[in-house]
């Protein structure tokens, strides 16, 4: 095995292990570090099929989990929203952006440690899927930042770990999914970024495996901290970024 194959077993393992025990973030992890090694033309794509696998795998491991007319609305809004994103991306100040989006996750994130809301949805609300379901597909199409909107609805419905893991997967698949379709049209799905899909295929199962286990292991009140603290993480690279 090649120094460069090892260098990309382990950031996809840890990546996806990041994914399976919060359910989401991977694309945070991999895509900086691989971007390192790989051109970032292999490196997005790929990052794409590892998410399609991970959220197949969990949709079919732990569908009972899955609320999944929250997911469907989730996905049907961010469907909306990323046109939008793709507008942001292309016309606005990324580094303005950035800085903003970052600011406003680490307040928000530092709020939530700090505060607990008494706040809760007990059903499904159009109005709130709408919100968050758009945002994520703004903040995906621009910056591939679909999860914290995910998190302020899971928030607010009060889910569990394993219910927030497993319905963020059932909305990552057709959203991965789709991506993955635009990324062919465009020719970026090319043979390169199948043969590194493919050998690291021996990385991603056990790391969906392990972060499963983590993931069950998390006491909700636990789950939620260690979740907006890897958000204030997010917080902090994208103000890292709008700088540099």
């Amino acid at each position: 095995m090649s120094l460069l194959i090892f260098y990309v077993l382990a950031i996809v393992f840890i990546a996806t292990l990041v994914r399976s025990t919060f359910g989401f973030g991977e694309s945070l992890v991999a895509v900086p570090l691989l971007v390192l090694l790989i051109p970032i033309e292999i490196a997005v794509p790929l990052s794409v099929l590892i998410s399609i696998l991970i959220a197949a795998f969990v949709v079919v491991q732990d569908r009972k989990q899955i609320h999944f007319n929250s997911a469907k609305w989730l996905v049907i809004f961010a469907a909306l929203g990323i046109p939008f994103g793709l507008l942001l991306l292309i016309y606005g100040n990324e580094n303005l952006t950035k800085l903003a989006l970052g600011i406003l996750i680490i307040l928000y994130s530092i709020y939530s440690l700090l505060y607990k809301s008494n706040f809760r949805l007990e059903t499904d609300h159009k109005y709130w899927l709408f919100l968050c379901g758009f945002f994520s597909g703004v903040f995906g199409g621009a910056y591939g930042l679909n999860g914290p909107p995910l998190v302020i609805y899971g928030n607010m419905r009060n889910w569990t770990a394993k219910h927030f893991r497993a319905t963020l997967q059932a909305y990552f698949l057709p959203a991965s999914t789709l991506a993955m379709f635009g990324y062919w049209y465009q020719g970026l799905w090319i043979s390169t970024v199948t043969y590194y899909f493919l050998i690291s295929i021996p990385a991603i199962i056990p790391a969906i495996l392990l972060g499963r286990y983590f993931n069950h292991q998390l006491k909700d009140g636990a789950f939620l901290k260690y979740v907006y603290l890897g958000l204030i993480g997010v917080g902090i690279v994208l103000l890292g970024q709008s700088f540099f």
